[in-house]
């Protein structure tokens, strides 16, 4: 009777054990599972939850420790540098390896079905580097949807100060050709005294600023159609520069051109890109007060031409990065600047089909990307 008693107990016994270690592994995947939901966490808070609950669902928890590592950052608990088994299983994303989740005992175990691991620890392991992946995701999906949301607010601000633009540009257009009329008329009446003269002068000076202030803001709101024609992006900055070469000489500053040979004429209103390069040299050369120098280069790739702008000024942070294609948004001082270079310049090179992208870190300056289309297309 002794005899028949003892494989029963031996089968009720593993019968106990495997359903602890179910109920651990449950326990585990409910944990990660609460973690996950837990929206007030960020996916750095997430993941090191997980590594510190997956050792407590291996056999021997106790000399168990965990680590994920996700693009090139590591979470881990326990000491891994005493590390003698590990039991790893990859983190694929969108078919692609990011990183990979393990478990190790950093102490001598018995062997089993893979190393010291169980077979149901493989299983385990398997479906959080899965459930890690549902998660970054998830997380990643989120991320995307708040930044369109705002690249969606920032659009349908730009449209109505744009539409804003063009209602008060037609506006004064018409009280600043009378202005400028009137001085002219005054100008050339005989015998006016020499300061009369000088002040109407300053009275044509200060409404001609504004015209081409009125007309900024006609471009930025694409109410002036581009003009289109063959250009070279190669001749537009030779002859661009030949207006800033003295001034940057005179204030310290460097021009370089790396300019492609041979590079493919492409199809744009000459004068409208002719300011876009102005409006970039400019803000470049006043980010750089004390000396440095300005980096101007042409590329040609697959079916788009390229200008770029590096400059070794005084950068920007990402406050003001966000903000530069805001439309009066400025940095600098009063009488410096309005504010519209860059929304100007954003304006016209979409009305190109391309686009400008802005890349900054303070002290070390700005790189300005234009990107523009080879092909012929129709104005927008």
């Amino acid at each position: 009777t002794t005899n028949t008693m003892k494989p029963c107990k031996n089968i009720n016994d593993q019968a106990q054990i495997d359903l602890l270690e179910r109920i651990k592994e449950l326990s585990c995947l409910y944990g990660i599972a609460h973690l996950a939901a837990d929206t007030g966490m960020s996916l750095d808070e997430v993941l090191d939850g997980i590594v510190e609950i997956l050792p407590s669902a291996w056999l021997h928890p106790e000399a168990a420790c965990a680590r994920i590592v996700l693009d090139d950052c590591s979470h881990s608990v326990g000491d891994y540098r005493r590390a003698e088994h590990r039991q790893r299983a990859p983190i694929v994303i969108g078919k692609r390896r990011r990183g990979y989740v393990e478990v190790a005992y950093y102490e001598a175990r018995p062997e089993r079905d893979e190393g010291p691991f169980l077979a149901e620890e493989r299983k385990l392991l398997d479906a959080v580097a899965k459930e890690i992946a549902v998660i970054v995701m998830r997380r990643e999906a989120e991320q995307d949807k708040l930044r369109l949301e705002g690249q969606l607010r920032h659009a349908d601000r730009l449209a109505t100060i744009g539409q804003l633009a063009a209602g008060v540009a037609h506006e004064l257009n018409e009280p600043l050709s009378h202005i400028l009329g009137f001085a002219q008329l005054v100008k050339k009446f005989p015998g006016l005294p020499t300061q009369v003269k000088a002040d109407v002068q300053r009275i044509l000076t200060s409404s001609f600023q504004a015209r081409e202030i009125v007309k900024k803001l006609l471009i930025f709101a694409r109410q002036i159609p581009p003009q289109k024609a063959k250009v070279s992006l190669n001749d537009l900055v030779t002859n661009g520069l030949g207006l800033f070469e003295s001034k940057c000489a005179g204030d310290g500053i460097e021009l370089r051109c790396l300019l492609q040979p041979d590079l493919p004429e492409i199809y744009a209103d000459p004068s409208q890109l002719n300011q876009v390069f102005v409006n970039v040299i400019v803000n470049a050369m006043q980010s750089i007060p004390n000396g440095g120098i300005i980096t101007i280069s042409t590329l040609q790739e697959g079916a788009k031409v390229y200008l770029t702008v590096e400059d070794t000024g005084t950068g920007m942070d990402k406050d003001v990065l966000q903000k530069v294609f805001t439309p009066f948004f400025t940095t600098k001082d009063v009488g410096l600047g309005t504010g519209l270079g860059l929304p100007v310049a954003h304006g016209i090179i979409a009305a190109h089909g391309g686009s400008v992208k802005i890349e900054s870190e303070v002290g070390k300056g700005t790189i300005c990307r234009i990107e523009l289309p080879l092909k012929k297309g129709k104005s927008l």
